[in-house]
């Protein structure tokens, strides 16, 4: 009964359209596994106004996911391999998005030797789900898994956000604006669909136009 109640909760709920997930068909064989800056770069190029405009985010591009998640491939020249099925999303307020469609659709992105070739573009409403997932939240080098949660926790208290749980990945370093920049992913589990919404929206953290402090919905494993 309590997990029926849930579903019909989530059937019903609405997501306000203010902020959207524009999903562009692309066209790439391999992008470094360290691609955030120079993905970021080679947006801003086309759009000025990306790195300073509230609620405008990237998703950086993963390989297929197998059973066990998506492995990050290890050494500082490694690549991932793309299918046809990848997919080049911003996250942007709805105001934003004829921009962005204008100047991205059917351009060429230069990044880091490799080209991102974007097609046509769809719009997605945010996800309702209870659970998100950041794959990358930044957290200064040698900073302990317990301080990363207590300052994750800290900071999704302070925008007035409800939860019950949050769990921590492991720290990886990559390249950033002004040299190496570290992160962990967090999963943020059993959060009211109105505020899980809000954080979509807003992300935590000052690097969301490299791609780290992103929601999105939780995916399970098996």
């Amino acid at each position: 009964m309590y997990w029926q109640d849930e579903e019909q909760d989530e059937q019903q709920f609405k997501v306000a359209e203010n902020v959207f997930d524009l999903i562009f068909d692309m066209q790439c064989s391999a992008l470094p596994v360290d691609h955030a800056y120079a993905l970021s770069q080679a947006v801003e190029a086309e759009l000025p106004w990306f790195r300073d405009e509230p609620n405008a985010a990237l998703h950086l591009i993963h390989g297929a996911e197998t059973g066990n998640g998506w492995e990050r491939p290890q050494g500082e020249d490694a690549l991932i391999y793309l299918s046809r099925r990848s997919k080049f999303i911003l996250r942007l307020p709805a105001a934003r998005l004829d921009d962005a469609e204008a100047g991205l659709s059917g351009k060429t992105l230069q990044v880091a030797g490799h080209e991102v070739k974007l097609g046509k573009a769809k719009r997605k409403l945010l996800a309702v789900t209870t659970t998100l997932y950041s794959r990358y939240l930044a957290s200064p080098e040698g900073e302990e898994e317990e301080a990363f949660i207590g300052r994750a926790v800290d900071e999704l208290r302070a925008m007035g956000l409800r939860f019950k749980k949050v769990l921590a990945g492991k720290s990886i370093c990559m390249q950033g604006l002004e040299g190496p920049l570290c992160a962990r992913s967090l999963l943020v589990a059993e959060m009211p669909l109105e505020d899980a919404v809000t954080l979509q929206e807003r992300g935590l953290g000052n690097e969301q136009n490299l791609g780290l402090g992103v929601f999105t919905a939780h995916k399970p494993l098996n």
